[in-house]
Parts: C-alpha cells; structure tokens; sequence
C-alpha cells in the first residue's frame, strides 16, 4: 500500500529540539523555535538522543544572548514569582516537563496580560502544580540534611531528592552556615555543591556509595563525629514521645525515601 505524505496526518513533522540539556540550553531552543517558525516541537537531551519516528531534527547550540532576550522577553510579561516557577519546573527532570514549559511560554507571549492566575489553561495550572511540588521538596532538603564533619574540616553531606533541588537549597545553606566549609552532594545526578567560604561552585565527582565504601568514609571522618552522631541518635530518642506517635502523619512530613541519609534513622532502617 502506497502513503502520499500530503495526504498523510504526520505530513507536518514534529521537530525535536536537542540541546545540551542545561536551562540556556533549553531558553535557547525555545528562541530558536520562534525563530525557525517551528509550532510543534519536542525536547530532547544530548546528541545521542533517539529521535522520534515522523520527526526531524534540530541540534541546538546554546547561545546566551539569545536565551537572555527571551528571558528578558518574560520578565516583562511574568512577576519575579512565575520566572523563577518556570526554572522550578526545569529543575524538576519530570517527563514532558520542558514541552510543558514551551506551552507555558508560548501562552505568556500571545497574552497581553498576565496569565499566571488563569488556572482554567493546562500550562499555567500544571506549571504551577509542578514549581510548588519542586519547592517542597527544597523545603524538605533544608530540613533533612544532615552533615558529617571529614578529618579535614569539611562538612559533607549526601542526599538524593527526586528532583534537582540543589541550585534552590545552595543559597540557604551558604547564609546558614558561612563559617564553615562544606559540601552537598546528590547522589542521583553524580555532582555537589561546594562551598570555601567565600563562594558557591558545582562539582562533579564519583562518591561511591555502598556497604563497600563503609570503611572509606570511616577513614576520612573526623574522630569525634561517630560520638557527635550517636549523641543526636539518642536526642532524637529522647524527645520521641512513644504514646503519641503518628506514623502516617510522620512519614507525610517525613517520607522514606529520605531516611537513608538521617543518623536518626539509621537504626531503622
């Protein structure tokens, strides 16, 4: 059987954008799309990325000038609230996340008026749904972490939130703790945050995990920090009131996905 693509539904090809995968990268593609007149699009992550069938390629090259005209572009059309929601929704990795975020933009640049009320539109309510799930879960991580003091005097902790919290959670933690060195590292996404006491940088580096790695991270502790441990285990304890424990309401504030890396959870486990 012959198919004429003219008489055929996909004869318009979807194209995919494929960027480097940071947030320039993404404002780019999106700058791109307006400027090659492409409507339908989808986003796709490094040049190894399988394109989809009935669609057509566009490498993207990540250009600051273009990705800051059209962050400008929105600041003029979103408050300081509903920018920083769209790089909350980036940060989230979800699925179809950045296809959501290029309906979102597409509705802010043909509204003439603000638009992040108007929850009757898909793009603004699952935006908004999406940026506050992300923002909990930074709530959360300024919570949960929990640092181990290294022989050296660096403080490191070790998390691994669902989503990529760590550009969100960096600044409290520079202001909570300005006095000391200490690092962050997600485990998921195989990079930290660093702090020298003067600034914030990324790092990337392999931090094996693992019953293997026990005597390793033992080495490098400092001496006094299994007391220091042991001393919170015992507080934490202590101030647990048996009688009145509420697990499903604990694990709501709580979850145990983040009991891995909580000294006073440890025994439980």
């Amino acid at each position: 059987m012959l198919i004429f693509l003219h008489n055929w539904p996909y004869s318009k090809l979807m194209t995919a954008m494929i960027y480097d995968g940071t947030y320039q990268g993404w404002l780019t593609a999106i700058f791109d799309s307006y400027e090659y007149k492409m409507n339908d699009v989808c986003f796709l992550k490094g040049e190894t990325a399988a394109i989809p069938l009935f669609a057509t390629a566009h490498y993207v090259v990540t250009d600051e000038v273009k990705a800051r005209r059209v962050i400008k572009g929105l600041k003029l059309r979103l408050s300081a609230e509903g920018l920083n929601n769209l790089y909350k929704v980036y940060l989230s990795e979800e699925e179809k996340s950045e296809e959501m975020m290029c309906r979102f933009v597409r509705y802010v640049f043909t509204s003439k008026e603000n638009i992040e009320q108007n929850f009757s539109n898909s793009a603004v309510w699952d935006v908004k749904k999406l940026a506050k799930k992300v923002k909990r879960e930074a709530h959360r991580m300024e919570a949960f972490v929990r640092f181990k003091l290294t022989k050296d005097n660096l403080f490191y902790a070790i998390i691994e939130p669902d989503h990529n919290v760590l550009p969100l959670v960096a600044g409290h933690f520079k202001g909570r703790y300005a006095d000391q060195r200490w690092l962050i590292y997600d485990a998921k996404r195989k990079y930290g945050i660093y702090y020298d006491l003067e600034t914030l940088s990324t790092v990337e580096l392999e931090f094996r995990l693992g019953p293997a790695s026990a005597k390793g991270i033992t080495e490098i502790c400092d001496e006094r920090e299994a007391f220091f441990q042991e001393l919170w285990r015992k507080y934490f304890s202590s101030v647990n009131i048996k009688a009145r424990n509420n697990m499903r309401l604990h694990i709501q504030h709580m979850p145990k996905r983040y009991w891995k890396y909580l000294p006073e959870k440890m025994p439980e486990i």
